[in-house]
C-alpha cells in the first residue's frame, strides 16, 4: 500500500471514530503545527506525552483525556454476574394485611364460622400463609404461627413471594465505578440540563459503568459512555473501597454506604459482592459506625412500635435471612419492599430476598459491618438511637 493510500485509509478510519465518540475535537485540537506538516497520523490511542514520529490528532487526544482519568477504551465489561435468580424466591408464600383489620382464628373451624380471637389492623404487616384450603364455607389460609385467616377478610391478593435480585457477584475487582438506575432516566449528551436530550432512557434497575463525575445545574452527572450522561436523582453509585476500615483486621467486611444506598462486601482485597439497600429513613436513621454480625437467624418475626399511642405498630412474620449487628438492627431480607436506593426503614438495612440470601450464605457471626456516609447528613450522635427496628 502507498504511503497516500495508507493515509487516506487512516483518515478514514479516523473519521468514523470520530463519528462515534460524537463529533470533532476542537479546531487547535486537530491543526498540524506547520513544522509537522509531513508527519504521519498516529493510530488512535492515548498519548500521555506528544509522539515524535507522528501527530497525535482525530480521536486521540479524547483517549488521552479519558486516560488521564483513569478511563480505558474500549470500556470493558464488569468482571460481574447476577446470581441464579432462584435465590430471590422465598419458600413461604406472605399475606399482606389490607386497609381495614384483618380478623385471625384459632382453627379453621373458627375461620368458617366467623369466631376470631384477634385481629390485626392496617398498616405494616404481614403474615406468611401456608396451602390454600377450599371448602364450602370459602378459602382459608393457615399462617405459620398456628392462626388461620379467611380470604373473604383479605383485601389484597394472596401471595407475595418476591423474585428480584438487585446484586451482582464479581469475579475480580472492577476497573470503573459502576451504579443501578433507580428510575426511569433521561440521557443528555452532556453534563447539564442544557445539553440535548438523548432519544433513548433507561429503566429501573439497569446496571451501568460510570467513567467520569462532574458538578453542573447544582447536581452532580456520571458519565455513562460517550456523550452520554444522567443526573444524580436517577442513579446510585458503588464506589469501590478496597482499604479495610480501621478496626477491620481479617480481611471479611460488610460496608454500608448510606449517601448511596449501596452495600458491599469485601474479603482479602477484593469487591465480592454488591447491591442496593433500602436504609433507615428520618428519624428512625441506620446508626453509623463499626459493628459485628452476632445473630444469624434464617426467618424471624419482627414487631415493634416507635410511637407513644403504638399507632405505627408494625409485623411482619418469617423476616428472611436475617443477620443483627447493632442492637436491634439487622440486615435482612424485605419481601414487603420493592424499591431500593432509597432510605424506608425503621433503621434496619433491607435487602431483596435473593441479596439477603447471598449475603446470609456468605456472612459468619462475628463479621464486620461498617456503616457511614460521605455525605455527612446521618447523625452520629448515639444519644439520638433507639434500638431500631425492621
Amino acid at each position: 500500500m502507498t504511503r497516500k493510500n495508507l493515509l487516506l485509509t487512516i483518515l478514514l478510519a479516523l473519521s468514523l471514530l470520530s463519528a462515534l465518540f460524537g463529533g470533532a475535537r476542537p479546531a487547535a485540537a486537530q491543526t498540524a503545527p506547520a513544522d509537522d506538516a509531513d508527519l504521519p497520523l498516529c493510530l488512535p490511542d492515548a498519548y500521555p506525552t506528544a509522539p515524535a514520529d507522528c501527530l497525535a490528532l482525530g480521536p486521540s487526544p479524547y483517549l488521552t483525556e479519558l486516560a488521564r482519568k483513569g478511563i480505558d477504551y474500549p470500556f470493558r465489561p464488569l468482571p460481574a454476574y447476577r446470581p441464579d435468580p432462584a435465590m430471590g424466591y422465598s419458600d413461604i408464600n406472605y399475606l399482606k394485611v389490607g386497609e381495614t383489620a384483618l380478623p385471625l382464628y384459632a382453627s379453621l373451624e373458627d375461620a368458617m364460622s366467623g369466631s376470631a380471637v384477634q385481629s390485626l389492623g392496617s398498616g405494616l404487616k404481614y403474615l406468611a400463609v401456608g396451602g390454600r384450603v377450599d371448602n364450602d364455607g370459602g378459602a382459608f389460609y393457615p399462617t405459620t404461627s398456628g392462626l388461620w385467616v379467611a380470604a373473604r377478610d383479605t383485601e389484597a391478593a394472596c401471595c407475595i413471594r418476591s423474585g428480584r435480585i438487585w446484586g451482582l457477584v464479581f469475579a475480580s475487582n472492577p476497573a470503573s465505578s459502576f451504579g443501578w438506575i433507580v428510575d426511569q432516566a433521561e440521557l443528555h449528551a452532556a453534563p447539564g440540563y442544557a445539553a440535548p436530550k438523548l432519544p433513548t432512557s433507561l429503566y429501573r434497575e439497569t446496571v451501568v459503568q460510570i467513567y467520569d463525575k462532574v458538578s453542573a445545574d447544582g447536581t452532580d452527572w456520571y458519565m455513562l459512555g460517550m456523550n452520554t450522561w444522567v443526573e444524580r436523582r436517577y442513579i446510585r453509585q458503588f464506589v469501590v473501597n478496597l482499604t479495610p476500615p480501621q478496626g477491620v483486621e481479617n480481611g471479611r467486611w460488610i460496608e454500608i454506604n448510606l449517601y448511596e444506598q449501596t452495600l458491599g462486601v469485601y474479603e482479602n482485597g477484593r469487591l465480592v459482592y454488591a447491591t442496593l439497600i433500602a436504609s433507615g429513613a428520618e428519624p428512625y436513621y441506620t446508626r453509623p459506625g463499626l459493628f459485628q454480625i452476632y445473630e444469624k437467624l434464617d426467618k424471624t418475626t419482627m414487631s415493634g412500635a416507635f410511637e407513644a399511642d403504638r399507632s405505627d405498630f408494625y409485623y411482619l412474620e418469617e423476616v428472611p435471612y436475617t443477620m443483627y449487628y447493632d442492637e436491634a438492627r439487622a440486615l435482612h431480607g424485605a419481601y414487603w419492599r420493592t424499591l431500593y436506593g432509597y432510605p424506608q426503614s425503621h433503621g434496619c438495612v433491607n435487602l431483596s430476598i435473593g441479596d439477603a440470601r447471598w449475603l446470609y450464605e456468605w456472612a459468619q457471626v462475628g463479621d464486620w459491618v461498617y456503616v457511614w456516609d460521605p455525605s455527612g447528613e446521618t447523625p452520629t450522635d448515639p444519644a439520638l438511637y433507639t434500638e431500631g427496628g425492621a
